[in-house]
C-alpha cells in the first residue's frame, strides 16, 4: 500500500482551537519513492488568535496571515480532503503526527462539516515515524544516531534527529521541508532496520495489533514517557467490553496472585497509580510490540525466572473472571464525564447521525447564497 507523508504548520499547539496554516504531503510507493506532492497555505480564520511563539518558530508574519491571495481555511480543507481521498487507500504517516498533526487535521475536517476520520477509515491506515524511531532506538540501537541533551536524555526532535543522521534540515518548521525530512528518516530506518519497519508497519493496522496481542502469550511492549523509553514483558489480561481496540496487558515483573482477587474498586486503584502492574494498550495507536526474546536489557521481568514467568502467564490466561473485571475497570476509566464546554472539544463525543450526514453533504453542494 502506498504512503502519504504529511505535515502541518499551525497557529499554535491547542489542537481543538488552533488552525492549520500550511499543509504539505508527498505520496510515495511501497518503496518510499515519491509519486506526487501537494502543498497549500490559507488565511487566518477571523476567530483564531495565533501564538506568537508558534509564529516565530514557523517564520510566519502577520502579513502572511492576512494575505488576500491565499484561499480561505474552508477552501483549503476542501482541497486537502479531495487530494487525500484521491490518494486513498494509503498509510498516512508523519512525525509525531498521531499526537499532533492528525488531531489538527481531524479538527479541521470536523469544524468544516466533513467526516473527521479520513486517515483511518475506508481502507486507510495511520503510522508515525516518531514511534518507528522510538522502536528502532530500543530494539536496533545501531540503526541510527539519537542525539542527547545536556542531561544525557535522548532527543527525538525531527531536526536534531535528521542532522545527527546526515541530513541537513534547511527548512525546519516549514511543512514541505518537514515532510521531506520525515521521508529521509523513514527511509534510513527502513534500510538499516527492515524488521523494525516491517513490524511497526503491521502495528499501524488495528486488527493486526489485536491479533498479535491475542496470539502472543508474552511480548515486549515499549512506550515513551517524558523523554525516556521504557519496556515491559507483558501478557494480555483484558479488553474494554465496548471498545474492541482498548486492551489491557499485565506486567510480568509483578505476581498476578497479588491482583487476581481484588475488587473492582481496588483494581481501579491499580490501573490509576504506579508502579503499574496493569497497563492500557490502544490498538489504534501503533503500539511498539516486539517478540519476548527481543526485550531489551534492563526490562524488569527478565529478572524473574523463565519458569515463573510462564506460570504467571498461565495463571492470567486461565482466569477469565479476572480478565472480565480488568475490562470493566477499564470501561470505568473511560466512562463519559459529560460533554465538554466547547463544541470544538466534542469531536470524540460521538458520530453524526444519518440526518446530519445528509445535511453536511447538502451544505457543501449548496451555493453561497
Amino acid at each position: 500500500m502506498p504512503y502519504v507523508f504529511y505535515d502541518t504548520e499551525t497557529t499554535g499547539a491547542e489542537t481543538a482551537f488552533d488552525q492549520i496554516l500550511q499543509f504539505a504531503a508527498i505520496r510515495t510507493d511501497d518503496d518510499l519513492n515519491e509519486l506526487e506532492r501537494f502543498n497549500i497555505r490559507c488565511r487566518l480564520l477571523p476567530h483564531v488568535i495565533p501564538s506568537p511563539i508558534a509564529l516565530r518558530i514557523t517564520h510566519v508574519t502577520p502579513a502572511m496571515l492576512t494575505d488576500s491571495t491565499l484561499p480561505s481555511h474552508y477552501t483549503m480543507i476542501r482541497q486537502i480532503r479531495d487530494t487525500l481521498l484521491e490518494w486513498s487507500p494509503a498509510t498516512f504517516i508523519g512525525f509525531n503526527s498521531m499526537s499532533f498533526d492528525e488531531n489538527l487535521l481531524r479538527q479541521a475536517l470536523f469544524q468544516t462539516l466533513h467526516p473527521a476520520y479520513l486517515t483511518n477509515t475506508n481502507g486507510n491506515a495511520r503510522s508515525d515515524v516518531l514511534r518507528v524511531a522510538h522502536a528502532a532506538s530500543v530494539y536496533t540501537p545501531d540503526a541510527m544516531v539519537v542525539p542527547t541533551d545536556d542531561r544525557g536524555r535522548q532527543v527525538f526532535r525531527l531536526d536534531r534527529l535528521a542532522l545527527a543522521n546526515g541530513h541537513t534540515h534547511a527548512d525546519a518548521h516549514e511543512a514541505m521541508g518537514d515532510v521531506i525530512t520525515t521521508i529521509y528518516m523513514a527511509r534510513l530506518i527502513r534500510n538499516r532496520a527492515p524488521e523494525i519497519w516491517k513490524i511497526m508497519d503491521r502495528a499501524a493496522i488495528k486488527n493486526a495489533v489485536k491479533d498479535y496481542v491475542a496470539t502472543e502469550s508474552i511480548f515486549s511492549l515499549s512506550e515513551s514517557y517524558y523523554g525516556r523509553i521504557y519496556s515491559w514483558l507483558v501478557t494480555s489480561c483484558g479488553q474494554h467490553p465496548k471498545g474492541a481496540g482498548q486492551l489491557s496487558v499485565f506486567d510480568l515483573s509483578f505476581d498476578p496472585d497479588d491482583y487476581r482477587f481484588l475488587s473492582i474498586e481496588d483494581l481501579a486503584v491499580v490501573l490509576n497509580t504506579g508502579p503499574k502492574a496493569i497497563r492500557s494498550l490502544r490498538a489504534n495507536r501503533q503500539p511498539i510490540m516486539m517478540p519476548a526474546d527481543a526485550a531489551p536489557t534492563g526490562t524488569k521481568a527478565l529478572q524473574i525466572p523463565q519458569g515463573e514467568r510462564r506460570r504467571r502467564v498461565e495463571v492470567i490466561q486461565d482466569d477469565p473472571n479476572f480478565q472480565v473485571r480488568v475490562g470493566r475497570v477499564q470501561a470505568l476509566r473511560f466512562a463519559a464525564k459529560g460533554p465538554p464546554a466547547h463544541v470544538e472539544q466534542r469531536i470524540y463525543e460521538g458520530f453524526p447521525n444519518a440526518a446530519d450526514v445528509a445535511l453536511m453533504k447538502q451544505f457543501h453542494q449548496a451555493d453561497w447564497a
